[in-house]
């Protein structure tokens, strides 16, 4: 998946400004797919340049000028192909784990600081994720799509700090 289609999915919601899609974003998918603003704007001329999506501008008296982008045909029949296409596996990355199976080199104690930092870092995780409140939706099927990203985010956030318990309880082995 790339930027653009959840730009796409995004549009396909309501017309936004790229500061309207980065909050967008921070509130919704971050957890899964993370954007910053300089990349949502690129991607968003992109789009424009392609014909996926529109862009307008407000005027406003008391403010910066507002540009909101709206989806066009061609972006609407973008994001259903893509929607409806096979899911391309995407490459597994995880530098912490890469970290972890070379950490042999270091001394048990900076094993146990790096499983600890990791450990806080999921803790954050998981505390943000669970702060997150989807809102009750008319359309029931989309509330619980989103409920369900959102359920994806803390299972697995909760199944890492599992995991570093089993293996703080492995390192004990080593360090009585």
């Amino acid at each position: 998946m790339g930027l653009r289609h959840a730009i796409l999915g995004l549009l396909s919601v309501r017309s936004m400004s790229g500061y309207e899609l980065k909050k967008a974003f921070d509130n919704s998918v971050n957890h899964f797919w993370s954007a910053d603003q300089s990349q949502i704007y690129r991607t968003l001329s992109g789009l424009v340049d392609d014909g996926l999506a529109t862009r307008r501008t407000v005027l406003q008296d008391d403010r910066p000028n507002r540009h909101p982008h709206s989806l066009t045909e061609a972006g609407a029949a973008e994001l259903h192909h893509w929607l409806t296409s096979p899911l391309a596996k995407g490459p597994t990355r995880e530098p912490f784990l890469v970290r972890l199976f070379f950490a042999d080199r270091l001394p048990i104690a900076e094993i146990r600081r790096l499983v600890a930092a990791r450990r806080h870092e999921q803790a954050e995780a998981l505390a943000t994720l669970e702060a997150i409140s989807i809102p009750e939706l008319p359309d029931y099927i989309t509330y619980a799509l989103r409920q369900a990203t959102l359920t994806n985010g803390i299972t697995h956030a909760r199944a890492e700090l599992s995991w570093l318990d089993e293996l703080d309880a492995q390192l004990d082995r080593f360090d009585p």
